[in-house]
């Protein structure tokens, strides 16, 4: 019962750091970020993303193509694709 209170608790707060609705390209744009510097924070944000969503898929223990398409839109909503 700990474990999935834990488990819970971490996968919100994943969540929560794209749940704001800002896409990756529009915290970009609020840091005022150009070039390599704007690219690279771009890809993290897009990896963190994914990670997130994936996090989220096993908490709704979602397999196959539900997980896959899931993770998927979660992943491009949040990057702002």
């Amino acid at each position: 019962m700990r474990a999935l209170i834990v488990c819970l608790a971490l996968s919100t707060f994943a969540a929560s750091a794209f749940a704001d609705g800002a896409t990756c390209a529009a915290k970009a744009a609020d840091k005022k970020l150009a070039g390599a510097a704007k690219n690279s924070f771009v890809k993290k944000c897009a990896e963190d993303a994914q990670k997130a969503c994936e996090a989220t898929a096993a908490e709704k223990k979602l397999a196959g193509a539900a997980k896959n398409s899931f993770v998927k839109k979660c992943a491009t909503d949040a990057a702002g694709a």
